[in-house]
């Protein structure tokens, strides 16, 4: 092969990976619409995610699926997942009252406070942790468990989710919309930790 067909071949491999690329982020994108959508009884994130961690699996592996398995597998997420929705909830509720102790100014509140943030901070990260490692049939009190775990063993990964949220944050508080199409990039970002968790 000449050497002006090795440089054709390349300058067709590159678009081919940034068409690829851009295929995916805009796939990332509408995945954050769906988990939207599907999040919008409020109890329903932790499948909603789930549902969005498998679609863009299924992306990353060339496999065929949209909506409809999205779908399907959000209805076989919820079976158990509306449970977490619900204590993840009461988790916020209970670090709000930990954030109005801070600010009446009680003896210890700040110490209180710093906990109960963290440990809201610590359980999105292993709720997300799960939802990115859930398959139809598994239980979510065993996922939750081995996310724990993983939350705390894999303190980078772990990081790296809690700076997906925080673009999330940062996005509603800068343009409130661009929040819903961010959340795909939060899935995918737990996705990516998770197979790079499994590949150590």
């Amino acid at each position: 092969m000449t050497t002006e067909a090795h440089a054709e071949s390349r300058k067709e491999r590159g678009e081919s990976l940034l068409a690829e690329r851009f295929a995916l982020f805009a796939e990332c994108l509408l995945t954050g619409v769906w988990i939207a959508v599907a999040a919008l009884p409020l109890v329903t994130y932790p499948a909603a995610f789930a549902a969005g961690a498998r679609h863009l699996g299924r992306r990353l592996a060339h496999e065929r699926g949209g909506w409809r398995e999205f779908a399907a597998d959000f209805r076989s997420a919820l079976r158990g997942g509306w449970l977490v929705g619900l204590a993840g909830w009461a988790v916020l509720a209970a670090v709000w009252v930990d954030v109005r102790a801070v600010r009446a100014g009680l003896p210890g509140g700040a110490l209180v406070g710093a906990v109960g943030v963290s440990a809201l901070i610590g359980a999105a990260v292993a709720v997300l942790r799960a939802a990115a490692a859930w398959a139809p049939g598994v239980t979510w009190r065993s996922l939750l468990a081995a996310a724990g775990r993983r939350t705390v063993l894999d303190p980078a990964g772990s990081f790296l989710i809690v700076g997906g949220l925080a673009v999330v944050v940062l996005s509603a508080w800068v343009v409130a919309p661009l929040a819903v199409p961010v959340l795909g990039a939060v899935a995918a970002a737990a996705v990516a930790v998770e197979e790079r968790y499994l590949r150590r």
